[in-house]
């Protein structure tokens, strides 16, 4: 098989594949331009995302868009991708509930999200969360440990949190401050990437 040359052929062989997980519709494609600055990585696709066929749709969407917009960076000129490109879910009820891939699945996709990156050539990569920083780096990353300023094989990267993690804390003064520092993170980013 030949290595594609072009976003669009390798988003082709993507949509092909059979998911690695049981259950996942298809593949979520990453969403963008090529040549944007920055190119934020989350972890999976979820249930909305897996739903319309599109990343950061979903509650953790709405809230990076939020974040971006009140520092300045629009939404249309970043290309936002996942490190799977599947939903991976249990059924419980008529609810699918979000499983965490595991370092194999991770590694599974990896060669995608890498030829993805280097397809779109960013000037920066932000992952967002713990799965994202292993998939670029290759190994497990502690995000509280490695926050900030990253190198993922010689591509200037950022370490964040990922927007869902903002959603599960429970204590209001605790989600507030968590916020905030996220939305330094995106200023960061923002300058990094100009």
């Amino acid at each position: 098989m030949a290595e594609p040359k072009t976003l669009k052929a390798l988003n082709r062989l993507i949509s092909a594949a059979e998911p690695l997980v049981p259950g996942a519709d298809h593949a979520v494609l990453g969403e963008g331009p090529e040549g944007a600055d920055i190119a934020f990585v989350g972890e999976q696709p979820g249930d909305q995302e897996d739903r319309e066929g599109r990343p950061f749709v979903g509650p953790a969407g709405k809230l990076l868009n939020q974040a971006m917009e009140e520092v300045g960076i629009d939404r249309k000129s970043v290309y936002v991708t996942n490190a799977v490109k599947h939903f991976k879910f249990e059924q419980r009820g008529k609810k699918r509930i979000h499983q965490k891939p595991t370092m194999g699945e991770v590694k599974h996709y990896r060669w995608w999200l890498m030829k993805e990156l280097d397809l779109v050539h960013p000037k920066l990569v932000v992952a967002l969360g713990a799965t994202a920083a292993a998939a670029l780096a290759g190994k497990a990353v502690s995000v509280t440990k490695a926050r900030g300023k990253a190198s993922f094989e010689n591509r200037p990267g950022y370490i964040t949190v990922h927007p869902s993690y903002l959603l599960r804390i429970p204590d209001a003064a605790d989600k507030k401050a968590a916020y905030k520092a996220f939305v330094a993170d995106l200023r960061k980013i923002r300058d990094l990437a100009a």
